[in-house]
């Protein structure tokens, strides 16, 4: 499973998150669980309902499979590999975009 790669989501809120994206480094491929940030549809977000994205460096905005999708690092998290759902594409194009926001949430930065 490649960094990057995007994969259904199979739990109950899959409504509002439909996709996540795998931020581990293959470097722990053989390890059975993946860490993962949810791309939650733009539209159930509340700023998006007024056209933005509150801070595109930290919640950057995507398509996948035509569902406009906003990168959620907040909600970072382990799961079972055997949990993930179908690959659904990849956004390693924007990998430098998703470890910045990663980063962000991580670093001691202050405003």
């Amino acid at each position: 499973m490649p960094q990057f790669d995007v994969h259904r989501n199979t739990d109950p809120h899959r409504d509002a998150i439909p996709f996540v994206v795998i931020v581990q480094s293959s470097l722990f491929d053989d390890y059975r669980r993946r860490v993962v940030v949810p791309l939650v549809r733009q539209d159930r977000l509340g700023a998006a309902r007024r056209g933005a994205v509150p801070d595109p460096c930290f919640n950057p905005a995507f398509t996948n499979e035509d569902v406009d999708v906003v990168l959620h690092p907040l909600e970072i998290v382990s799961v079972p590999a055997a949990q993930l759902g179908g690959r659904a594409g990849s956004l390693s194009d924007a990998g430098d975009q998703i470890i910045g926001a990663i980063d962000q949430t991580l670093s001691r930065a202050r405003r």
